[in-house]
């Protein structure tokens, strides 16, 4: 049955904290245009996502996709980290 829904939403955004366990605060930008004057603004959220393996790290650009709810507050997981931030 799980065969079923395929389509799942993908987003993709940088780590802003991976404080928690097993858990990563995703920043997530998008350019949408003012209704009114036109002009183009940049409009961010922060998603929680579930990280299995405490991969990522703070900095590091990921691909996350909706799921079933884990907890409270996550409903995606991560998918792939696509770039790792420069290491210092």
């Amino acid at each position: 049955m799980s065969e079923l829904r395929t389509s799942s939403r993908t987003l993709t955004g940088r780590i802003v904290s991976d404080k928690m366990n097993k858990t990563i605060t995703v920043l997530v930008e998008r350019r949408v245009k003012h209704p009114v004057y036109g002009k183009i603004l940049t409009k961010s959220t922060k998603i929680k996502a579930h990280d299995e393996t405490n991969d990522a790290h703070t900095g590091d650009l990921v691909t996350i996709a909706e799921c079933r709810p884990v907890s409270k507050d996550k409903a995606w997981k991560l998918v792939n980290i696509d770039e790792r931030a420069a290491a210092e």
